[in-house]
């Protein structure tokens, strides 16, 4: 069972040259390359060719790597995409997409451009009307793998306020991951704007956990470790999970078609569960080697 982790992902802006370079360095299982909201519009075309020079330079090692582009509807959108194609990223993001006709577009322009099919194509679904199309979109395209929650844009777009148990935006971030797991997609949890509250950060990473996300997106460095932390199998878990397989293994040699652990059944979804756990803890491991 393959594992990718997912736990920390970095935004990072595409015009910051020592942000790049930094990033290759950072213990953080993935970096958004930023051509879209942290880019001014003068720096448009600046952001997008030094962002492109520093992925062909590589060094970024295992690290996912999404390059988000700027919206369809933008001067920049045709040529980020096309620039996006032959990066060498290993996802091309794409911002406020609403419907599966974007999703169609970008893949057709990431074609014509170029893109190799390993390309995947993730979405930023941050708008009431992408929640609500959140299962067409997330069925659009054999190419998309993921959804990230925007949910400072959804935030204002809801008129909602931001609050430590963030329970205006709990029906949206569950709709979203409804349609994502419906797809087989990965998603990643919104960001956690004060880097001063290391608490509710890490409070939000645990519920983005207990939801169900892959991990969390990020805006600074300082919030690595407490995402790393939340999405990483604890050794509790680890230590159930190996406890599981082994038992469901020794049932099947026996031929026995019941397996207890500490008197609770367990089922086939209990083993995926406990395969998918370790499989995980393998994959981190690997990483840090």
């Amino acid at each position: 069972m393959k594992a990718r982790p997912r736990r920390s992902v970095l935004y990072m802006p595409g015009s910051n040259a020592r942000a790049l370079t930094k990033g290759r360095d950072l213990p953080a299982d993935g970096l958004i390359l930023d051509l879209e909201d942290a880019v001014a519009p003068s720096e448009k075309e600046r952001a997008r060719a030094q962002v492109v020079e520093a992925l062909r330079e590589g060094g970024y090692g295992q690290r996912e790597i999404l390059l988000r582009v700027n919206a369809p509807d933008t001067p920049w959108a045709n040529d980020d995409l096309a620039a996006a194609a032959t990066s060498g990223a290993d996802g091309v993001l794409l911002p406020k997409v609403e419907s599966p006709e974007t999703v169609e577009r970008a893949a057709w322009a990431l074609e014509e451009a170029g893109g190799p099919r390993r390309q995947k194509i993730w979405c930023m679904v941050e708008t009431p009307r992408g929640v609500l199309a959140a299962h067409e979109i997330a069925s659009s395209h054999p190419k998309l793998a993921g959804f990230v929650m925007g949910t400072s844009d959804l935030a204002k777009d809801l008129r909602c306020a931001h609050t430590p148990t963030r329970e205006p935006l709990l029906t949206s971030l569950s709709l979203a991951l409804l349609a994502a797991r419906a797809e087989g997609l990965a998603i990643l949890d919104g960001v956690h704007l004060d880097l001063g509250d290391e608490a509710g950060l890490a409070a939000a990473c645990r519920q983005g956990r207990e939801l169900g996300f892959d991990g969390k997106t990020l805006i600074h460095p300082k919030q690595i470790a407490a995402a790393n932390q939340a999405f990483a199998p604890t050794e509790a878990e680890l230590e159930w999970a190996g406890r599981v397989v082994s038992a469901h293994a020794e049932a099947e040699a026996e031929g026995r078609g019941v397996v207890l652990v500490d008197g609770r059944l367990i089922e086939n979804l209990h083993v995926e569960m406990a395969q998918a756990t370790l499989a995980m803890a393998e994959a981190l491991a690997k990483r840090a080697q």
